[in-house]
């Protein structure tokens, strides 16, 4: 519990990172900085048994898609706090792509969270204007759809280890991000942009891949193969509340009746998604 816990808030505190790390760095150099840090242990991490279309097609989705999207999204303004909570449609949309293609249906319980969560999102989009843009809060919503993209393709894969899993598909997005450097920043050279960068966003880079990326992910996957996901899974609820809570205390975000009602309702239609009808029992091997 302390370890899911402990995940929970690296991903919610990620949030707050990222502008810390976008005061010094673009969108693209940021993600491929973060992704040239997360891609270090491929140097002792040997590549988990899938081809190198798939290892390609889920890392532009999963990392490259999301974060480039994501990072855009707080360049156009997208509070941090506001951004944890609206990422999480990604597991709504991941509910439905899987429906989709996969043909795994949602239940009845799953499709209520859906329609509440999107509700919410309905709710945030009537508050655009002041510090939420349409492009903002768009570009965040894009990011969580490849997201889920991401999360259905590795679902296609079946059961791979975690670590070495995140860590090669670390290897995707630096040189995409690089490309997107060239066209979009005016100054696209990265080794100019860490000279000139702050302490402090060099710090939030190292903690975006090392640890949002590489330790919180290793950490994840090994409670998931441990116990049951149903166990695990809600325990993600805690990265939204973390991202809301520290943004406020960090940069003072408040917000109105609206959106704040709008993210209350995201998180009530992902926690009943996530959390089980019943608690499945603990497996002896995890109870020992």
């Amino acid at each position: 519990m302390a370890l899911a816990a402990f995940t929970s808030v690296i991903w919610g505190l990620a949030f707050v990172f990222i502008e810390f790390g976008l005061e010094s760095f673009s969108a693209p150099q940021l993600t491929a900085l973060r992704f040239l840090i997360a891609c270090l242990p491929v140097l002792f991490v040997p590549r988990p048994p899938i081809a190198w279309w798939m290892l390609i097609l889920i890392g532009s989705t999963l990392f490259t898609g999301q974060f480039l999207l994501l990072f855009f999204a707080y360049a156009q303004g997208m509070p941090p706090g506001l951004a944890s909570v609206t990422q999480q449609v990604q597991a709504f949309f991941t509910v439905l792509l899987a429906a989709l293609f996969l043909r795994d249906v949602p239940t009845r319980r799953q499709s209520a969270g859906i329609v509440v969560a999107f509700c919410g999102l309905g709710l945030i989009g009537l508050t655009i204007g002041g510090n939420l843009t349409l492009p903002g809060l768009g570009l965040a919503i894009a990011g969580a759809f490849s997201w889920a993209v991401g999360n259905v393709l590795v679902k296609r894969t079946g059961d791979l280890p975690m670590l070495p899993l995140m860590v090669w598909l670390s290897v995707v997005p630096p040189l995409p991000a690089l490309l997107v450097s060239r066209l979009y920043d005016p100054n696209p050279s990265l080794f100019d942009a860490i000279g000139a960068a702050s302490w402090l966003s060099i710090g939030a880079a190292i903690y975006l891949g090392a640890l949002a990326t590489v330790l919180a992910y290793a950490i994840w996957g090994d409670l998931l193969a441990r116990y049951p996901a149903a166990v695990v899974a809600p325990f993600a609820l805690l990265a939204p509340c973390t991202g809301v809570v520290s943004s406020a205390l960090i940069f003072g975000e408040r917000f109105g009746a609206v959106r704040y009602a709008g993210m209350a309702l995201i998180l009530i239609g992902l926690t009943i998604v996530v959390l089980p009808a019943k608690r499945p029992p603990f497996s002896r091997r995890a109870r020992r």
